[in-house]
Order: C-alpha cells, then structure tokens, then sequence
C-alpha cells in the first residue's frame, strides 16, 4: 500500500527542481486563496463592539496575539507540519484521510466499531466542507465589495446587486474549467499578499509596538481579563484560518513541499504583517475600526484595491467550488451518491472537472446567502462552525493514521494531537455561540448532505440484499450452456453487473428474448477502490470461465474516472482476448424501485431513495459507454 507524500525524492532531476517555484506560485493561487481574503473581514469581526470589549491597547495587542497564534497553531504545527505527512498516494482531504484511517485499522474488510467510527468522521467531515461552499464565496466577494463604503457611502446600496452579479459570473463561466483562469491564480494571488505586506508594513512603522503581540502572554492576559467575552471573541478569531483546511485538501494538485514552501515565503508572513498592520492603525486611529483594512489603503487606491480584493475572493471562491466538485466525485465513486453528470473540463488535468447540478445548487445557495444576509459582517456569524468541526474531524483522523499507521509513541501523539484537539474543540466551542445568529445554516445543509449519504449507501446496500432472491449463479448458468447451447453470434457483450459472481439480469434477460449469446461474452464488475489510484498490473482480475466467457473485476481509485472501453483495451492487451471495439456491444440494466420495498429505510428516507434513484445519471454515461453501442434492460426490484 503506497501511503505516504508527494513529495519529490532524493536526487531528483535538476528540471524537476526547476519547476518548485512554479508550482509553488501555483499552490499559492489556489491553496490560498480562502485563508489569504480573511484579512478583509476577520479582524474587523475580532474588533466588533458587540462583543462588549473596551477598545484600548491592552486589548489590540490581546487580539493580534490570538490571530498569530491561531495561524501558528492550527495552520502551522497541525496542517502544514503534521496533516500534510499523511498522503494518500500523493492525495489528501477528508475523504482521503478517512481511506487512509479505515487501512490503518484494519482495511475495508475490518469489522467492529473503530472502522465505524472512522467512517461516520469523514462523512460529517465532508458534510461539513459542503457547508463551508455556500458560505465561502458569499463572504469572500461581499467583504470586498464592501471597500466601496470607504470610498464613498453613496456606494453602500449597490455592494449586494454588484456582488450578486460577480457571484453569477463566476458560476456560469465554471461549464469551460479553471484551466484557462487558473493560470492567473498565482501571479494575481503574489500580488494580493505582496500588496497585505506592503500595506501592513506601513503601519506596522508608525507603531512598532504592535510586534510585541507575538508573546503568547498578551494572548492570555487578554483572556483573563475578558473571560465573558472570550468565547466570542474566539469565535471572531477563528475566522483568521478559516481555510487553512485547503491545505490538505489540495495536496494531490501541488505536493505538500509546493505547499509548505508558499506558506512559510509567501503567505504566513503576508497575513501576519497585514494583521499587525491593521492593529497598528487601530491603535492611532480609534475610528478605523469599521473596516481596519480599507482604512489602510491611501484613499487614491481604495478604487484598485477593491477591484483586487474582489479578484481575490473571486479566486478563493473558486477554489472552494472546485473542491466540492472534486470532493462531489469522490463521493459518488465511495458509494455515498448517484450518479451524477460529470464533465471532464481538460485533456490534461483529469482533477478538473464540472458537474452541473451542483455547480446550480451551489449558486442559488450562495445568492440566496447574499441576499438573505446583506453584509459580510452579519454572514461572519454563520463562518466558522463547519470548518472548526471539519478540523476536529481532521484532527482525530489524522490521530489514528498516526498512531496505527505510522507507529508514532503513544504518548507523543497524545500529547502532541491532544492539545490541537483540545485548540479544535475550544474553536468549535466559540463558534457554536453564533448558531442561532446564522451558524444554524451550514449545520443545516451538513445535516442534510449527511441524510443523502447515509440514505443513498443504505439503499444500495438493500437493494442487493433484494437482489441475492433473484440471483442466478454465474457458474452454473456457464455449465447449462454447455448442455443446451444457444445460438452464438459474432462480436463481444459486455454485460455489468455489481455481483461478478451472479449471471446479470441483463444476460439472462437478453439470453430469454432474444435467445442469442454473443461469442465472447464479459461480465464486467467496475469497483471503486478505496485508494486514490490503482496501478495498471493491479487493475484488473480476470477468470476464465470457458465457454467464451471471462468474469472480470476492473478496479480504480476514488481519484480515477472508470473508463469501460479503456478497460477493455487492457483486457484485451493483457489477456490476448481479441476485443474489437466495433464489434463489443456493452449491456446494462436500469432498476426501478419501489418505495414500499425498501423496509430497511424510514418513509421519508424511503421517499428520497427512490427520488435520488430516479434521477441519477445512466451508467452509460458514468462509465464512458459509446453511446451508439449501449443495449439497457429495465428491471424493477424489491
């Protein structure tokens, strides 16, 4: 099992050294763009007068402390230092993680409640991230179109129209991929954090003594003399590494040495600088405290700046709309969703990828946001309770992987993960104070993402225990045709089927009516692993049943498109079976299922399977099928 890093090996060639910096300007574009746009909004929230904390010195300095701190523990030691170690044939994310956690305990075939356990903590870990898409790219875009206030307040009500405008845009250009746009996410990114130094930088020197918040005891001093407020105020400071997750998530696109190194040259000491910058302002300039950051933008370019905040949010709202693309995918080939359509968006890149039903769910999701809120200030009280789990999520994942996986001394893990456990759960703690202001919502929408999986797995899982009533064993219906032969014709069927074992519906239906057999006759089980990827000389499993039939059980990883036709190539190429292409007609079946069948589901859960059922893709398209060539049977099941 391969499950470690990307990371280059030793001795690698000096072209590949060559191409870091590249692709750590790339990582910079997209891996951090959400963490790198908080400076818009996060500290003005930490200085919100709502929380009923005396703006004075003391308290900046208490502030700053907690911000860089927060940055240093949760972004630094867990996701960058720890997190990032646990690659999964290069991949990382939730779902990953979870993969990686299920072989640390004992594989997919291990039973009892630990593998129960790990899989219940991705789910909501992923239901949570879902959360974070609606919510992300509405703050993002309305924090920094709200710079127009400071130019003028007579820009104030035209913030919404021109946000949702940005916000539709950004939608309906997602059908032609991010590859074209992508190659401007780093370069625009390196000057958004170039700009956060040098506007940070000018404040830091008209008040120098910002520097000492990097002593953890302002930190402390602050929460000791502020223990009623200090949950609220967490709650505030939180949203400083919101985004740090896409660390991780990304990882499978950069490496996790692209990834360390634009955040430790570029991106740490860009949100730093700016966030002691925009203390510094605060501490001269009481009244800056309603946008702290435009309020350190020379009024000459508070025009451009928002034109480059906005390019900014809209870049980090692209890269959270990616990941629930990526993270869509990876979800329905773990057996969580149906078969939705996917769009592959580049030749080159097969991680870019456009699903449409959710690419419009999300966008009615994030405008009815924006308008049902208005203001980044008001949708800042909904951020933060989704990401603060998915990392407690993380963290205990990444705690398993550590200990079983990686053999690390018990104790170093329980020390060490213990107190970023204990830093997650103190976040989730701040956080949950905000629900009834809005933090209700993403609660909501993991909640219901969460009934989609578990129904969706549940209902497959019945309609096979359904299945097995019908089932006709595959070698005995082979040994049948050797007594009574049917009429064979030319070419090759390939019949799929979700039991290798069993005869497919579809071949016995197709063998009653039309009382043919193809000579070479495949039946094709298409598995996902629960690898990211599966190497060539593993993918396929082959038995010769005789009579001109083969069993065969294609495997690919969660990050793989299954490709069928491709599938056959291979066959063909390493088991000498002569596939033609224009002679293989491919069989499928498409089930229909009654809602008073499914006993093992609720009514509603009921309701919703056979809905989700209903209008999943056909499996021509999931699979690749030439459509010209496809031949599907119905069939209803109990």
């Amino acid at each position: 099992m391969n499950a470690l890093t990307l990371e280059p090996p030793r001795g690698s060639s000096p072209a590949a050294a060559s191409l870091r910096p590249a692709i750590a300007l790339a990582a910079l574009g997209v891996v951090y763009g959400d963490i790198g746009t908080s400076p818009l909004y996060a500290f003005k929230e930490c200085l919100n007068p709502a929380h009923g904390v005396p703006l004075d010195a003391n308290a900046v300095l208490g502030l700053l402390s907690m911000v860089f701190w927060a940055l240093t523990i949760v972004v630094t030691l867990k996701y960058v230092l720890f997190v990032l170690r646990a690659g999964y044939d290069g991949e990382g994310g939730i779902l990953a993680l979870q993969a990686l956690a299920r072989h640390a305990v004992g594989g997919r075939d291990a039973k009892g409640w630990p593998l129960g356990v790990i899989g219940a903590l991705g789910l909501v870990g992923t239901a949570m991230f879902y959360g974070d898409s609606l919510i992300t790219p509405a703050v993002s875009v309305l924090s920094a179109v709200e710079g127009l206030n400071v130019a003028t307040p007579a820009f104030e009500k035209y913030v919404v129209p021109l946000s949702l405008g940005i916000l539709v845009a950004l939608f309906a250009v997602q059908r032609f991929g991010t590859g074209l746009v992508g190659k401007v996410f780093g370069p625009v990114m390196l000057l958004w954090f170039g700009t956060l130094a040098c506007l940070g930088l000018r404040q830091i020197a008209m008040a120098p003594e910002v520097l000492q918040a990097v002593n953890p005891l302002w930190a402390a001093r602050f929460l000791a003399d502020h223990p009623g407020q200090s949950l609220a105020v967490l709650g505030s400071v939180f949203l400083a590494v919101t985004g740090g997750e896409a660390l991780y998530a990304d990882m499978g696109h950069f490496g996790a040495s692209a990834i360390r190194q634009a955040w430790f040259l570029v991106a740490l000491p860009a949100l730093v600088i700016n966030y002691f910058g925009q203390g510094a302002l605060v501490l001269h300039d009481a009244t800056a405290i309603d946008n702290p950051f435009f309020r350190m933008v020379p009024s000459w370019g508070v025009m451009p700046m928002v034109v480059l905040a906005s390019a900014a949010t809209v870049i980090a709202s692209q890269a959270v709309i990616s990941g629930a693309f990526s993270l869509t995918v990876q979800a329905m080939r773990m057996g969580y969703l149906p078969r939705l359509r996917v769009v592959q968006t580049s030749g080159d890149a097969m991680g870019q990828v456009y699903l449409p039903v959710v690419n419009w769910l999300l966008m009615a999701g994030v405008l009815a946001i924006v308008v049902g809120f208005g203001n980044s200030s008001s949708l800042s009280a909904a951020y933060g309770i989704a990401v603060s789990i998915t990392m407690v999520t993380t963290t205990l994942l990444a705690m398993v992987v550590a200990l079983r996986l990686w053999r690390w001394n018990v104790w170093l893990v329980a020390a060490g993960a213990g107190a970023l456990l204990a830093v997650d759960v103190l976040f989730v703690l701040a956080n949950s104070l905000k629900i009834a202001e809005g933090g209700w919502l993403p609660l909501v929408v993991a909640a219901l993402i969460l009934v989609v999986f578990t129904t969706w797995s549940r209902g497959r899982s019945l309609t096979r225990e359904a299945a097995l009533a019908e089932r006709v064993e595959l070698g005995p219906f082979v040994q049948a045709l050797a007594v009574q032969p049917p009429h064979r014709v030319r070419g090759t069927a390939v019949f799929l089927t979700a039991e290798p074992d069993a005869a497919p519906h579809a071949l016995l239906h197709n063998l009653k009516h039309n009382q043919v057999l193809h000579e070479r006759v495949i039946v094709l089980q298409v598995q996902a692993s629960d690898t990211p990827r599966v190497d060539f000389a593993e993918r396929l499993q082959v038995r010769d049943m005789g009579l001109g039939v083969w069993q065969v059980t294609a495997r690919h990883g969660f990050m793989e498109t299954p490709d069928v036709p491709a599938f056959m190539k291979l066959l063909s190429y390493q088991k000498g079976i002569p596939i033609e292409a224009m002679t293989t007609s491919y069989f499928t079946s498409r089930e229909t299922t009654l809602p008073a069948h499914m006993a093992g589901l609720g009514r509603a859960r009921r309701v919703l399977y056979v809905w989700l059922h209903r209008n999943a893709g056909r499996a021509s398209d999931y699979f690749g099928l030439p459509s010209n060539r496809v031949v599907e049977m119905g069939r209803r099941t109990a």
